[in-house]
């Protein structure tokens, strides 16, 4: 078993280097959905600019003077609806996946380690037509300024590195800027000539380099086609860019896709279409100039002769042929360079295991192309796209061929698979048509099978590719494609890499098994430890192996296996090509072009050089970073074992800094929930307050909304103490006395406004005698409810979402539905567990809740279940004793059902006293003013010094203490009264600090009972009804005796004015408090008053009092 390693500081350094995005432009992985951010225009814009290449008219005036008009038209012609058929699959593939053509190659059919090959033709291509590109610029340059050769090639080479450095965001930039006048300066000469007119007969009776009989002709288009073949690798460069396209969300963007697909995708081959038909015409105006024969196929010379025909300004002429011919190969070369630094990438990383940056192939790219030049690859442009055509043809015909044939059939997969861990190394099914096909037209090349096949050998090569695909597909039963397949479904969304820790989508992500997570694909590919071990199997060399075990006998396989085997069959196989070469070498020494032929071979052979010699410092780099990560991890293991026996030794101390650690943490979850349920106390208090007020009828909807606003704010207060309690493992119970009508209201209420955004029916209903009050933990009650009314409107989209309660026999069932994603049967045991989320590996939740929920209904001694299906829905039973509770303060058959509050005015007996003290003075003025309107005498204390100097003027019934107050605190006053002589009556302790260990660490004989901030005001009335033994008297009570009240005295009048003229408010509220509740007063004045008092309308008291004057005495 290999032990999972975290990568090391300095390897994530380097991965994280090579994973650039601005420098790299995702060259070795999936395209982003961040990076394409561009539009569909801009991309196709940026992949049409590339077909501003020259050499296609270069092409088409090349095949014109050999073979003709009548042979050069026909070859194009057919050659171009070829390239068209062939490139729409490879564009579509490209752009949906997001992938370059390396990438893509990868998947259909050839293999991780076999795509190499194709990535070194595609590089071969680019640096062959930037070659040509350059050739053409620097020939336009001495043509135009005089500048020679040598600086030209150097100069038109040098000028593209910076305008590729940083990728599509540049390229696509100089592209937009530059094509508006490339398209300007490439239609003005064809429009001129328009005003002079055509010469079409002396175009189509043009007749080539000699006069052949008809019975050849069919063999000349073989070989013009074969030149024109030579562009079949052109796709790449288009996907390369189409890869950036968005992925489409609608029809009408789904439409502009299609089109920039079809436009810079296999609409390349229209371009250029048009263009060799253009080069072949301008090549015919050349040699009528007359232009020499190895000069007019120079596409300088053809456009100087087109503005020739009509512009008699030498100068104007030098200046737009010189401006366009530089233009138009800028703007291809660019792509060129940029494709060729992407293939170069793939083609090394794969076989290096290192990558040392696109820039760096950028410049190698560029070299090789420079040193062609100076070889003078211009010169044998026909022979060397004659010979290239065939290897390229060969991978597009397979390529094209799984695309269109295997994937339709099932020969292949579905999708794309490009990642190094899911794929072997080589697929025969891609390798092996390829090479059959390269083999078969090479030798009709060499004129073995005869002159027909000769001509045709492209075709060969690409029939071979195409038919031999799904053969080997089908005989292999399409084994070789995928390594491996993921056991789980994709996850939405970005991941983090384990190695690199940078973030990707999860398409090019992948789990690997070394390093126990998720990891990129280019830290895959760039991974030298691992030795696949996600694959083994699929590595060549086992694959190798277990074609010889099927195949021989193990004695015949372990010896061709062996190390001698291999050493002979490189050798014979390095050491014939070499004959080869020299072979083929002998055969054309007499030929007139051998030195051609030699300076060919030359550059090849240097080619080859340079690769083999950046493969051997690549790989020695990558196995002197293995080497050093592998002593890295040694050295972090050693530190590791020596910290053990450190780790032991401070296991003691380390425990006791934890529960110190977990202490203040406690400490400060406690504080910190005192110092947000201080301010939320008199939000939540004066809320109730507002919302009982009948003049507020008009706001009792937004008024409701602050209360239900606080009260949930408040639960999430209690939620960050509750994971303090649950961390300690103390979790306890209180015994609330719980209005079940009310409750039920309230916790409905938070959810429907979630259910209607969502579109989701929320119902509520309940079953059976439901008591007024019943006895339970009204916080535990709620935080159930609450975590299985969340699950549902979370995971439900569209439906209904059901909240019903039975009551029977002092049990309630409670029963939530949906109509949801429903559960699997293997996930119905994981939902209880910890971090669990029923096979959802993402949304919101921490996955604590039902764990939660379960522990909290198995501590109030019930119990739950649940039904499910997939895709039907989920139904939550609970299951627990509720025993009802018979108020003894009030009958609960007197509190209406719909009712959002007690509808308490006041109470019977005498009036009562409550002493109050806080040094909060909106709790002081909350507490006031809600007392006394229920008939309460309040006496308000902002510290206990305050308090004490008050006691020895009253005996009041009842204290409400604050607990957290500067200088003396409410215990350390509460203990000075229980010992004076205030021993007997009733102590409320009232703070924001809700946690138990507080209470429990003090004299629960100082109080009679606790309430914690912020309370429900009607959870206060009760506690001080019971202390105090008085009967609430509710609204519906007396609105059979509200007719009997006494009329206002005249006493009872001047007293009221008293109090108002010298702003005595305090005695006002007490004094209007007194009448109402001995009914000396009609109600409605008593009212009128009292909204006077609450605006602080002094004055206004005194003119309703005097205005009433003369009412009954």
């Amino acid at each position: 078993m290999v032990t999972a390693l975290k990568a090391t500081r300095e390897k994530r350094t380097y991965n994280r280097w090579v994973a650039n995005e601005t420098m790299e432009d995702f060259a070795l992985r999936f395209t982003a959905r961040r990076a394409r951010r561009w539009s569909y225009a801009r991309v196709a814009n940026t992949a049409i600019g590339s077909i501003s290449f020259l050499a296609l008219e270069a092409i088409g005036a090349t095949i014109t003077v050999t073979y003709g008009f009548d042979i050069a038209i026909a070859a194009i012609m057919l050659v171009g609806a070829i390239l068209f058929l062939t490139s729409l699959p490879i564009s579509y593939y490209a752009a949906r996946h997001g992938l370059d053509i390396d990438l893509l190659t990868r998947g259909a059919g050839f293999g991780y380690l076999g795509s190499t090959i194709t990535s070194l033709i595609y590089a071969s291509f680019t640096f062959i037509f930037f070659a040509l590109e350059a050739a053409i610029l620097a020939l336009a340059l001495e043509f135009c300024l005089g500048i020679p050769l040598f600086l030209g090639y150097v100069g038109s080479s040098l000028i593209v590195i910076p305008l590729v450095i940083h990728g599509f965001s540049k390229i696509s930039a100089f592209q937009t800027w530059t094509q508006p006048l490339w398209i300007l300066l490439h239609v003005l000469p064809f429009v001129l000539l328009a005003l002079v007119g055509y010469d079409i007969d002396g175009w189509t009776s043009f007749a080539g380099a000699s006069d052949v009989p008809d019975s050849s002709r069919l063999l000349m288009l073989g070989a013009a086609s074969g030149v024109i073949f030579s562009l079949i690798a052109q796709i790449g460069e288009q996907v390369d860019f189409l890869r950036f396209l968005p992925e489409p969300r609608s029809q009408q963007e789904r439409r502009k896709w299609w089109l920039a697909l079809i436009a810079a995708g296999p609409g390349w081959s229209i371009l250029g279409v048009v263009k060799m038909v253009a080069g072949s015409y301008l090549v015919t105006l050349a040699l009528r100039d007359p232009v020499p024969v190895e000069e007019a196929t120079d596409p300088t010379r053809m456009y100087y002769v087109a503005f020739d025909q009509v512009l008699n300004s030498p100068g104007v002429i030098l200046a737009l042929t010189g401006v366009f011919v530089i233009l138009s190969q800028l703007k291809i070369n660019v792509t060129n360079a940029y494709a060729g630094s992407i293939a170069w990438s793939n083609f090394f990383s794969r076989l290096t295991q290192s990558h040392p940056g696109r820039v760096v192939w950028l410049v190698f790219n560029v070299g090789i192309a420079l040193m062609l030049m100076e070889l003078g690859v211009f010169r044998g442009l026909e022979h060397i796209l004659s010979l290239y055509s065939h290897v390229a043809v060969a991978w597009i015909g397979a390529l094209v061929a799984d695309l269109v044939v295997n994937k339709p059939l099932g020969l292949s997969p579905k999708g794309v698979e490009f990642r190094r861990s899911h794929l072997y190394d080589v697929n025969p099914v891609g390798i092996g048509s390829m090479l059959c096909a390269c083999i078969l037209s090479l030798v009709a090349f060499s004129g073995v099978l005869g002159a027909g096949p000769q001509a045709f050998s492209s075709f060969v090569a690409l029939g071979t590719a195409f038919m031999l695909a799904p053969v080997i597909a089908f005989a292999t039963g399409g084994k070789y494609y995928l390594a491996r397949v993921d056991e789980e479904p994709r996850p939405k969304g970005l991941q983090q890499c384990r190695v690199c820790e940078y973030r990707f989508d999860a398409e090019d992500m992948s789990h690997c098994p070394f390093h126990n997570g998720a990891i990129c694909s280019l830290c895959c590919t760039l991974d030298t430890a691992c030795h696949d071990h996600c694959k083994p199997h699929a590595r060549l060399d086992n694959s190798v192996r277990d074609v010889l075990d099927r195949r021989f006998s193990p004695q015949v396989a372990k010896a061709l296996m062996s190390r001698m085997s291999r050493f002979l069959i490189w050798t014979s196989v390095l050491s014939g090509a070499f004959g080869a070469l020299l072979v083929a070498i002998r055969s054309v020494s007499g030929a007139q072009n051998f030195d051609a032929i030699l300076t060919i071979i030359f550059g090849t052979v240097l080619i080859g050089i340079g690769i083999f010699v950046w493969m051997f410092i690549l790989i020695g780099e990558s196995q002197q970073n293995a080497r050093a990560e592998a002593t890295r991890q040694t050295d972090r293991l050693l530190k590791e074992i020596r910290a053990h026996d450190r780790t032991d030794r401070a296991l003691q101390e380390a425990k006791e800094k934890a529960e110190a650690a977990n202490l203040a943490k406690t400490r400060y979850m406690t504080g910190l929930s005192h110092e947000l349920r201080t301010p939320l106390n008199a939000i939540y208090g004066f809320a109730q307050l507002l919302e009982k007020d009948p003049g507020l009828m008009p706001w009792r909807s937004s008024i409701t909304s602050i209360r239900r606003s606080s009260e949930h704010l408040a639960g999430l207060i209690e939620g960050l103490l509750d994971i303090s309690r649950i961390e300690a493992g103390r979790l306890e119970l209180a015994r609330d006395r719980v209005n079940l009508r009310m409750f039920l209201k309230q916790v409905a209420s938070i959810f429907q406004e979630e259910a209607r955004k969502k579109g989701i029916d929320f119902r509520v209903t309940t079953h059976g005698f439901m008591p007024t009050f019943v006895g339970t933990d009204e916080k535990r009650l709620r935080q159930i409810i609450i975590n299985l009314l969340s699950n549902a409107i979370r995971y439900t989209d569209t439906g209904v979402v059901t909240f019903d309660l039975t009551y029977r026999n002092e049990i309630a069932i409670i029963t939530v539905a949906d109509t949801g994603i429903g559960i699997s049967e293997e996930n119905m045991t994981r939902i209880w567990r910890p971090f669990e989320r029923a096979g959802q590996t993402s949304g919101p939740g921490s996955g604590l809740g039902l764990t939660i929920t379960k522990l909290l209904v198995d501590i109030l001694g019930g119990d739950i279940g649940v039904t499910s299906a997939p895709g039907r829905g989920s139904t939550f039973r609970v299951r627990m004793m509720l025993p009802s509770i018979s108020p003894s303060v009030f009958d609960g058959n007197d509190v209406a059902a719909d009712a959002p509050s007690l509808p308490v005015i006041g109470y019977e007996g005498q009036r009562k006293t409550v002493f109050v003290v806080d040094d909060d003075l909106d709790h002081l003025a909350l507490a006031e003013s809600y007392l006394s309107r229920l008939g309460f005498f309040v006496i308000a204390a902002p510290s206990p010094q305050v308090a004490q100097a008050l006691l020895k003027e009253t005996q009041p019934d009842m204290f409400l203490l604050d607990i957290d107050m500067p200088d003396q605190d409410g215990w350390s006053l509460a203990r000075l009264l229980r010992n004076g002589p205030h021993l007997h009556i009733p102590i409320v302790m009232v703070s924001g600090h809700a946690n138990d260990d507080g209470l429990g660490s003090f004299d629960t004989g100082l109080h009679d009972a606790f309430i914690a901030k912020p309370y429900n005001l009607d959870d206060l009335l009760l506690q001080i009804a019971e202390l105090l033994k008085i009967k609430l008297i509710l609204e519906d009570q007396v609105c059979d005796i509200e007719q009997g009240f006494k009329p206002l005295s005249m006493p009872d009048r001047e007293v009221l004015a008293s109090h108002a003229l010298i702003g005595h408010a305090s005695a006002l509220r007490s004094k209007l408090a007194e009448l109402r509740m001995t009914r000396s007063a009609a109600p409605e004045l008593l009212q009128t008053l009292q909204d006077r008092l609450d605006v602080f309308d002094l004055e206004g008291i005194v003119t309703i009092l005097e205005e009433d004057r003369n009412g009954p005495q």
